[in-house]
């Protein structure tokens, strides 16, 4: 039987420390994990929990080992947070579940991994990277814009107040994005149209979309943006409608475009927002989405789509295992690299 490590941060270890709501916003609950470890039993896995990176640098170096760990950490600090554990991983030379250090660097900090896609033809937003409030001076974006940090996810930083349409807006808001967040803030032009968020299974040449998701704010919403508080509170402020119209179809093909430009890998989400001529553009790429059964983005898509989680799971694994030579026979496993 294939011996899986399971590495995540848990939300209540953080709270204990004493760090907000919000700080925490992208950590997983007892209950996420419980499932995942369900879903990966279920798929006939054996799983040994792990923890947060430090638990995962002690259990190294006093060497365990495991055949794959199936990696949901995000990170307390840094752009590079999710990138610590694969790195570890590759030093100690452990397979892993999701994408290489390279791509989860460059995929948290949004302006790169735009520059990076629209270098290779996927549309997306003009934009400008704002270090200093001094950079505002020379900003050659046309209202109205919209702001927020540039390596945060769940929304968090995304408030009524990020849809910018005058040049005091602007600076206030980048203000305190700084401030608040200690980082740079990425501005972009609005895009007015439609919000979508693509699931992606799998790798390269075989990554394929398992649906495309419309998010549609309800009257109870923040307004304008799917951000931190309407993330939080999904339940009752977003409504998601799988779609499939041609408006949708573009999105799919320019999310797969820009998975595989990033290099990609397993599962994940990308998401988009269409401009004032219906035409998706990418925002950003998800390569560790959250997976909460009923709460995550991917999940509620995979649902919405005719995927049960324990498929959602097992499709993610099944690709983890192809791209690294490694197949099931009966109780134990082999690789194939081997034979």
């Amino acid at each position: 039987m294939i011996r899986v490590g399971l590495a995540y941060d848990l939300r209540d270890y953080y709270r204990g420390l004493g760090y907000g709501e919000e700080a925490t916003a992208e950590f997983d609950s007892p209950e996420t994990i419980a499932a995942l470890a369900g879903a990966l039993e279920r798929n006939g896995y054996r799983i040994e929990r792990i923890g947060m990176v430090r638990e995962l640098a002690e259990r190294l170096v006093a060497g365990t080992r495991w055949d794959i760990v199936f990696n949901v950490c995000e990170g307390l600090s840094g752009v590079a947070r999710e990138a610590q554990v694969p790195a570890l991983l590759e030093a100690y030379g452990v397979p892993y579940v999701f994408s290489d250090p390279l791509v989860m660097a460059l995929t948290l900090h949004k302006a790169m991994a735009k520059h990076a896609v629209r270098d290779q033809g996927v549309p997306t937003a003009s934009f400008a990277l704002v270090e200093r409030l001094e950079d505002l001076d020379g900003l050659a974006l046309g209202f109205p814009l919209f702001a927020k940090p540039v390596a945060e996810g769940t929304g968090k930083g995304v408030t009524p107040a990020s849809r910018i349409g005058t040049r005091a807006e602007l600076r206030k808001t980048v203000r305190n994005l700084i401030q608040r967040f200690r980082q740079p803030a990425i501005v972009e032009a609005y895009l007015p149209g439609r919000e979508f968020t693509v699931g992606v299974l799998g790798t390269g040449k075989s990554a394929a979309a398992i649906g495309v998701l419309e998010v549609l704010l309800s009257g109870s919403a923040e307004p304008g943006a799917y951000g931190y508080v309407n993330k939080e509170q999904c339940e009752t402020r977003v409504e998601y409608r799988l779609v499939a119209d041609a408006e949708a179809k573009e999105a799919e093909r320019v999310a797969l475009a820009a998975w595989r430009a990033l290099g990609c890998r397993d599962g994940g989400r990308v998401d988009l927002r269409s401009d004032a001529e219906g035409r998706p553009q990418f925002l950003e790429v998800n390569p560790l989405a959250g997976l909460h059964p009923t709460h995550s983005d991917l999940p509620i898509l995979a649902a919405a789509a005719g995927l049960s989680y324990d498929e959602l799971i097992g499709r993610i694994m099944k690709s983890a295992l192809a791209r690294i030579g490694l197949v099931r026979s009966g109780p134990t496993r082999r690789s194939v690299a081997a034979e």
